[in-house]
């Protein structure tokens, strides 16, 4: 396997991997990165749909990719995801899936179409009051400080960063600022969370450093995950008769270690509680989704609060992981990740409006229509002011294909679900549908006598906690997470948010994607380069921009400098003046 740049190789078609025809696949998982893998060994590997099966512990496909119905309960969507226009690995496999709503077209012309004309932005990033603008307007508000501190981390080594935490590195200079406000609410880090992986953030997205402020960097899909992403993949795979096999849990995954090569051996399934085993040789593939951001989920409902679970149970991702890694080293260290839920945890609720009753509160904040079809508050709104740190979006309507026209659905999640709430004197995990609805409606400007009548008649509310949706920002170092293809590594491969992959950023469908493409490429070794992560840290245009966007528009000549310093700055700039140089630092108001 090799990366590559550029079209060269972008739209070549791989010759037929040898012996391929004699091989068979077995993947563990039905999520992006499982879906991913399966999609690009029938695409690119070639590999006969018949010989490729897929195990779900579950009844229905996805992973954390979800949007359900559930009878009597209502609609649930644990999550939601932020696209960018450079998730190399996510556009070059849905150029290749079909479109289930329109004929004759991929699911990423379906999707290029849709944000073309309605393109993302936000009119009201945060509130405070209970539904006044915060007027961030756009503002970082970070200090010289501040700025220098994101500064440092963005240019210390990543082996200084292992196991180290945000906190570490930030002071209240930046954590005070508007920068952290956007940053922790958009991307869901916590004080606490990998300044290895904050780093790996700013430096993946420096090309969007301007857009964190009004999401206008943010692509989204027409409706919920699983019907705009999952649902075409699902049906793709099956016109080629790949194997789904649901309600099917893998206990573990034997492997035979020798000192020059590791084979996985036998694959241990639960399957209607009777325990069955798949025998395996060099020629099976295994594709192992190894730990679970969505692991331990619980749904609650309008009346019953979401349970924390967090015991580690057989047939889950954890578990198995941990059955794993005890059998090598190079297969990493899930405990790194799981072992304190209280620092990896938040929830989430989807509430779906009844009646007509609060989208004038709605409509006062995000200015604009939610019925319109189009961006309606363009990203989260964050409420700065509230003791869960909640935050809401409301997507383009409907949500769902079979969402009723007159129904309105909005999704809240929040960092802190152990603090009691600003209306509601409970944590936000101790509180039901209704409860944590009432306050929302408080924080968005609901009169107090109007609250529980609407929590109760116009809104059904649905909660979800995660015990360990943030579990890939604990601090980590080398080796904690397995490489996709472990070294010696002849017939397994890796997948997912707790595979090791090089540059890209977890916690996004592409890091999830990308797994699955390098997964396949290299165990077949498939001709053709796999796109390499967008090279923006390396564009000295993006690097001047960001650092001028990151100060508010302030340029290097407006810095609170020493003496020393404005001398030596001095003494540059006369040496850069009349040349590209000079150009170029002024077309990006560096000077």
């Amino acid at each position: 396997m090799y990366y590559a740049s550029g079209n060269y190789e972008s739209f070549a078609r791989p010759l037929k991997p040898e012996g391929v025809d004699h091989k068979s696949a077995y993947i563990i998982g039905t999520g992006l990165a499982a879906l991913t893998a399966a999609c690009y060994l029938v695409r690119d590997g070639q590999m006969k749909g018949e010989h490729i099966h897929i195990f779900e512990k579950e009844p229905i496909p996805g992973g954390a990719c979800d949007g359900w119905e559930y009878p009597g309960v209502g609609y649930v969507m644990r999550g939601g995801r932020e696209m960018d226009n450079h998730f190399e690995v996510m556009w070059d496999l849905f150029r290749s899936i079909p479109s289930i709503e329109t004929e004759g077209v991929s699911v990423l012309d379906e999707y290029y179409w849709l944000n073309k004309k309605d393109p993302n932005y936000s009119l009201c990033r945060a509130t405070v009051n209970r539904g006044e603008d915060a007027h961030t307007d756009g503002k970082f508000g970070l200090s010289d400080k501040g700025a220098m501190e994101i500064m440092k981390l963005f240019f210390t080594p990543d082996e200084q960063l292992y196991d180290k935490r945000i906190t570490d590195f930030f002071d209240d200079e930046v954590l005070n600022s508007n920068f952290w406000l956007y940053w922790r609410t958009m991307f869901a880090f916590e004080n606490w969370h990998s300044a290895l992986e904050m780093k790996l953030y700013i430096k993946r997205y420096i090309h969007h450093v301007g857009g964190l402020p009004d999401f206008k960097a943010l692509r989204f899909t027409k409706y919920n995950q699983y019907e705009s992403m999952i649902l075409p993949m699902i049906k793709y795979l099956e016109s080629f008769g790949v194997q789904f096999h649901y309600n099917t849990k893998v206990v573990n995954v034997e492997f035979d270690i020798l000192p020059d090569k590791k084979q996985a051996k036998r694959i241990e399934l639960l399957v209607n509680d009777k325990t069955e085993y798949v025998d395996l040789t060099e020629n099976d593939l295994v594709f192992i989704t190894n730990g679970g951001c969505v692991e331990n989920s619980t749904i609650g409902s309008q009346n019953t609060p979401a349970s924390f679970k967090t015991e580690i149970k057989p047939g889950g991702g954890w578990d198995m992981w941990r059955k794993i890694a005890a059998q090598d080293p190079a297969f990493g260290h899930p405990d790194k990740f799981c072992y304190d839920p209280e620092q990896s945890n938040w929830m989430s609720a989807t509430v779906t409006t009844l009646d007509q009753r609060i989208i004038p509160y709605i409509k006062n904040i995000c200015k604009r229509d939610p019925f319109s079809g189009g961006v309606v508050t363009g990203g989260i709104v964050t409420v700065k002011d509230s003791n869960w740190l909640l935050s809401w979006t409301i997507n383009r309507q409907p949500q769902f294909r079979n969402q009723p026209k007159d129904q309105c659905l909005v999704w809240v999640y929040a960092l802190f679900s152990d603090k009691p709430g600003d209306y509601v004197k409970k944590p936000m995990r101790e509180c039901t549908g209704k409860e944590i609805c009432m306050e929302w409606l408080y924080h968005i400007g609901v009169p107090e006598s109007e609250i529980e009548d609407m929590a109760e008649h116009s809104a059904n509310t649905v909660p979800v906690m995660m015990p360990y949706i943030t579990a890939f920002f604990m601090p980590r170092a080398a080796g904690d997470r397995p490489n996709v293809v472990p070294d010696g590594a002849v017939n397994f491969a890796f997948l997912g948010q707790f595979a090791e992959t090089k540059r890209d950023t977890i916690f996004t469908t592409e890091y999830s994607m990308r797994t699955g493409m390098e997964a396949v490429y290299t165990l077949l070794d498939i001709d053709r380069g796999v796109p390499e992560v967008w090279g923006s840290v390396y564009d000295i245009r993006d690097l001047l921009n960001a650092t001028v966007q990151l100060r508010d528009g302030k340029k290097i000549t407006e810095m609170e400098l020493g003496l020393k310093e404005r001398i030596a700055l001095k003494e540059v700039l006369k040496k850069v003046q009349g040349t590209d140089i000079e150009k170029l630092l002024k077309e990006y108001n560096i000077i």
